[in-house]
């Protein structure tokens, strides 16, 4: 079992996948990290741009060893690396060219949100896939999980709800 916290502006009653939004790190999902701090930063990040609400962690049991048993489709990147940085990029630019992935879960490192220039310098051959995977790396220990479907958000129970 591993306990996982979603930082937001409230609580989190049902998970509705529908709700994440799209052209993020590992796609459109509910995401979720093992870093309570992590989450807590979150929730009050959240409360801040929408300048409203309360800062918010939802905290959920994860049976990982269940998702196994079921054979879920897991995707752990244990580092920022350069498959890192194009499946990121793959997912940022969904919206516009498609792409999906057929996991139901991915773990990794959160990709630092002010790293929009580096994208295009990318994007545009200007810096290869290891700079890029080098200059987006969040310069804090972070990371994420990211459930991408139904059959794995089933395997989250929720168990608190800390207000902060």
């Amino acid at each position: 079992m591993i306990r996982l916290y979603h930082g937001s502006n409230q609580e989190i009653g049902e998970i509705d996948l529908s709700r994440g939004l799209p052209d993020k790190d590992f796609g459109q999902g509910f995401y979720l990290t093992h870093l309570r701090h992590q989450a807590e930063r979150m929730a009050l990040s959240k409360c801040k741009r929408s300048q409203g609400l309360t800062p918010t962690v939802t905290v959920y049991d994860f049976d990982d060893e269940e998702a196994r048993r079921q054979k879920l489709r897991i995707k752990v990147f244990d580092k920022p690396t350069e498959a890192w940085a194009k499946f990121v990029t793959d997912n940022r630019h969904a919206s516009r060219t498609g792409f999906t992935h057929r996991y139901d879960i991915v773990i990794g490192p959160v990709a630092d949100d002010s790293m929009a220039l580096q994208f295009r310098l990318y994007e545009q051959g200007y810096i290869t896939l290891r700079q890029l995977a080098r200059k987006i790396t969040f310069p804090q220990n972070n990371s994420q999980h990211f459930f991408a479907t139904e059959r794995a958000v089933r395997l989250l129970r929720k168990v608190d709800v800390i207000n902060l």
